[in-house]
């Protein structure tokens, strides 16, 4: 536990303080899941009270709760008398190949689309087993890659230390910072209750890892606002992630709405974008651009295969990170199955998430400083070898989830009232609290407050 804290402090550059973890217990998983979980969550909260410390002169204490921080990772969110729409498309997956197996992503329409391309159309699991059984697993990759789609074999931790895109991450620091010249002298608004009171953040980001960077800082008090393009949905996962920000749409091929994007940036203090490390550059808001249009710009950035190598533009999500970084065959062989065994949640876009807040807090302290602004990478990848290299964790059930683990305050959301769990991490003084329920995407108007 200590080993992976001390791993993120040192690559946020913050102090190597321990932290109390209450309760006691872990995931079942062939890695130390609640570990991370803690340490991730626990290095935001350490960069909040940082801040503070250099604002008002007090360090605020912290705490983060093993069960709690457990269950975050999965959901938060309790409804009452409605359900969450299902994660997954029906034909995504694990599927074997001729020669081992591969997992195929098909969430958003166009990747599906991709895959059958390749493949066929396939009305459903069996129809699409029958046709990647037909393949060489990694010339299915390959192809569906190819096509625009998202696809991984399952390799081995060793094949992925072998494979040059796993040599190219390993060779990354966990969090890449890089400096600006660019200055921004705006004064802290924030408060102790309230730390990120009149910080500005624009969430160009989509699934998990952004948006739970951008709930985190809305629940410190960030103004978050998340903009999606005309026609995007992720309707599995929007109440869990769209807690505490206003969500509007924009078409970054369409002149007017570029104008509007264009003075949204210019107010912006943070931007949050998990892009292809290409795609900013395409619309013409590369690094140079939005450090122009955004004096002292916070920017800080994901992708899911790192930010060297040859995959580096590859999309990507965290089910196939595990699979191709050697997670799921581990997990195999640590449950004695035959068939490939991920994480018990997708905890490289929590944790990563995570990072993604402390990294943007850590900029602003630093920001409030001395005016400059900065840029920080994650990559999913990275964050699986940090995991990976960690080691098993703890083999302890948590207590099985109560109600009294669920806060008394009721959501009103679009689809119906819900509670939220208790939230894992307490901050002497500054409770995370969202004034903003769940909503739909594209629910409000794409303008700051």
């Amino acid at each position: 536990m200590t080993d992976l804290l001390t791993s993120i402090q040192a690559a946020l550059g913050l102090p190597h303080t321990p932290i109390p973890f209450t309760s006691q217990g872990a995931l079942p998983s062939a890695f130390a899941v609640t570990d991370l979980a803690c340490a991730s969550i626990a290095a935001a909260g350490q960069a909040i009270s940082e801040l503070l410390q250099r604002q008002t002169g007090r360090l605020p204490a912290l705490e983060v709760d093993r069960r709690l921080a457990s269950f975050w990772f999965s959901s938060s969110i309790r409804p009452l008398g409605w359900s969450v729409p299902p994660l997954w498309d029906p034909v995504a997956g694990d599927y074997t190949a001729q020669d081992g197996w591969i997992r195929l992503h098909t969430n958003a329409p166009h990747h599906r689309a991709a895959a059958e391309s390749v493949l066929g159309a396939c009305a459903d699991r069996a129809a699409m087993a029958s046709k990647v059984a037909q393949w060489a697993k990694r010339d299915l990759e390959q192809a569906v890659v190819d096509a625009g789609g998202c696809a991984a074999e399952m390799r081995t931790w060793a094949d992925w230390q072998a494979h040059p895109q796993g040599a190219a991450v390993n060779a990354e620091p966990l969090i890449q910072f890089i400096a600006h010249d660019t200055h921004n002298a705006k004064p802290w608004q924030g408060s102790v209750a309230q730390p990120l009171a009149g910080i500005k953040v624009l969430d160009l980001t989509r699934v998990l890892a952004g948006p739970v960077a951008s709930r985190f800082l809305a629940g410190l008090g960030a103004d978050v606002l998340r903009i999606d393009p005309p026609s995007w949905s992720e309707p599995g996962v929007i109440p869990e992630m769209t807690l505490g920000k206003r969500c509007a749409r924009l078409d970054l091929q369409d002149k007017t709405d570029r104008s509007v994007f264009e003075s949204l940036l210019k107010d912006a203090d943070i931007v949050l974008h998990g892009y292809r490390a290409d795609a900013l550059e395409r619309l013409g808001y590369g690094v140079a651009e939005r450090q122009r249009w955004a004096p002292g710009l916070i920017d800080v950035s994901l992708n899911a295969y790192g930010w060297s190598g040859p995959w580096q533009n590859r999309r990507g999500f965290d089910s196939l990170v595990q699979m191709s970084s050697g997670i799921a065959e581990a997990g195999m062989q640590w449950k004695h199955t035959d068939k490939p065994t991920p994480l018990p949640l997708q905890a490289l876009d929590h944790a990563t998430g995570y990072l993604m807040a402390a990294s943007a807090i850590r900029l602003l302290t630093e920001r409030l400083g001395s005016g400059r602004g900065g840029s920080a990478r994650l990559s999913l990848a990275r964050t699986a070898k940090l995991l990976i290299e960690n080691g098993p964790g703890i083999e302890a059930p948590l207590r099985a989830e109560d109600e009294g683990d669920q806060g008394m305050l009721v959501e009103q959301t679009p689809w119906g009232p819900a509670h939220r769990l208790h939230v894992p991490l307490k901050i002497t003084g500054t409770p995370l609290q969202w004034s903003i329920a769940a909503s739909e995407l594209g629910s409000h108007r794409p303008q700051w407050w």
